[in-house]
């Protein structure tokens, strides 16, 4: 899993910036999907649905799993800080009627959802999570308390790709502008240190590599036994730091934000290049299953990807926040290249791996996903899908078809596109649609009242996002 990808940041996704020759080469006897959807424009609530393979509105996961912060308990320079950059990038505190109370509400993955790995387990799979966690930072979330045998992680939203001291050697670049610059600055520590299972450890290296060290070195050590490793690579989130040689590859863009972008995505590239490497040296490639996929859209907020032709990005329902780079390689399946143009979710990735390892779903709830396998392979003709849900409290979209509801309760936003002949949602139908406006709108609250539950915690902050010149709020 790849961290704020757009969907035009890959090479066989259209971009000319970047060479991506290790993740495009995954359709290689593999599937890429030019209409693959995740559950949420934004990382954790996202991450909650593919490790589940259910909606993760089903359990209450809407928004990001931190505790808020009271800004007269800050020292004075601290709240001053924190009161500008807020101003600057328009992250705007929600109103909490009880802050202590807010910060006692667990917040994480809920013990009684199923994970990929403990799916997998009881199957005699050996588990690890390497990377990105943003499922939970207290007790009860842990990745060993879902099903993960081992984990090198960092808890949070994100973390430095190099250390304090060791900055100089790289090329670092910050972005004032950028909603989470405050933050991915600090030093490791708390929820951005890194971690061997509950034990935080020192990593002097280059983060993208390091995971794909550890990353390798898991594959190797299980290579006789049936293993799940969830690698969750935190590029190219920022902070923009990257090694100078990678930047200095780039040699077709001038402007330093966006070169510094596309550095830490050919290094990217290169470290799943080594995990691809290291399955097929160990005698594993025709019978691996690799699956690799972005948490959301692009974050065009950082001024260094826009999606194109999608509208919008990351933190916005359109098309740029949610649609995304997807591919399956499975070589015991599939032979050739092949590209598959209907919409998928990643709720899929669930369903498709229980399949391969003949796993049976837990029949006590419900799943949101279908195995892919079938439809790829043109034995069944038909969509995966016809609806798609996506709820971020006041921020939502429905899809059902190729026509798109999209709703912005605080923007008294009400847009309907028709997605067959227009991806890029430039045109509003609503006014000239009335009927389909009102079976989406229909159909998208009879989804909430009915099959989602309410929110286990209240958003904390509340976003603007610029699309096309005009600001949309976003709760986070």
């Amino acid at each position: 899993m790849a961290d704020d990808l757009g969907y035009s940041d890959l090479a066989s996704y259209g971009s000319s910036h970047v060479k991506t020759p290790n993740i495009d080469a995954l359709s290689q006897r593999g599937v890429r999907f030019t209409q693959a959807y995740v559950t949420a424009p934004i990382c954790s609530p996202s991450r909650a649905g593919l490790i589940t393979g259910r909606y993760q509105q089903r359990f209450g996961y809407e928004f990001l799993p931190h505790n808020a912060v009271d800004p007269r308990q800050l020292p004075e320079e601290g709240r001053r800080l924190l009161e500008e950059h807020g101003k600057r990038v328009g992250n705007i505190p929600e109103p909490i009627a009880d802050l202590t109370a807010f910060n006692r509400i667990p917040k994480g993955l809920p013990a009684e959802e199923v994970s990929l790995a403990e799916l997998l387990k009881p199957a005699g799979y050996k588990t690890a999570f390497i990377g990105k966690w943003h499922l939970g930072a207290q007790d009860g979330f842990f990745p060993d308390q879902h099903g993960f045998d081992y984990s090198y992680y960092f808890q949070g939203g994100g973390s430095r790709y190099v250390d304090t001291q060791h900055e100089a050697d790289y090329v670092n670049k910050r972005l004032p502008w950028c909603l989470t610059d405050l933050v991915m600055w600090r030093k490791r520590e708390g929820e951005s240190a890194l971690r061997e299972g509950r034990t935080m450890v020192d990593d002097t290296g280059y983060l993208t590599f390091s995971l794909a060290d550890k990353a390798t070195r898991f594959i190797a050590d299980n290579r006789q036994n049936p293993f799940f490793l969830l690698l969750s690579l935190n590029a190219p989130h920022d902070p923009f730091q990257a090694p100078k040689r990678y930047v200095d590859r780039i040699q077709n863009e001038q402007d330093t934000v966006e070169r510094i972008y596309y550095a830490m995505i050919e290094a990217l590239d290169d470290a799943v290049g080594q995990v691809v490497k290291q399955v097929n040296s160990a005698g594993l490639g025709q019978n691996t299953l690799i699956v690799f996929i972005s948490d959301n859209g692009g974050a065009a907020y950082t001024r260094a990807t826009d999606n194109a032709p999608l509208r919008g990005g990351k933190m916005s329902h359109f098309e740029g926040g949610i649609a995304v780079p997807f591919f399956i390689n499975y070589p015991a399946a599939f032979s050739g290249v092949k590209t598959y143009d209907q919409p998928v979710s990643s709720l899929d990735i669930f369903a498709t791996i229980a399949a391969v390892t003949q796993t049976k779903l837990p029949a006590d709830r419900r799943y949101d996903g279908v195995n892919l396998l079938p439809f790829v392979l043109g034995r069944n003709t038909a969509r995966p899908h016809d609806t798609f849900f996506w709820r971020s409290g006041y921020s939502k979209a429905f899809r059902k078809g190729d026509w798109k509801l999209y709703l912005n309760e605080r923007n008294k936003k009400v847009l309907l596109f028709n997605l067959a002949n227009d991806r890029s949602e430039q045109t509003d139908l609503s006014g000239t649609n009335p009927a389909k406006l009102l079976e989406l709108r229909q159909e998208l609250e009879r989804w909430e009242k009915q099959e989602m539950r309410a929110p286990r915690w209240q958003n904390s902050n509340n976003c603007t996002i610029q699309v096309r010149g005009e600001d949309y709020y976003f709760p986070i």
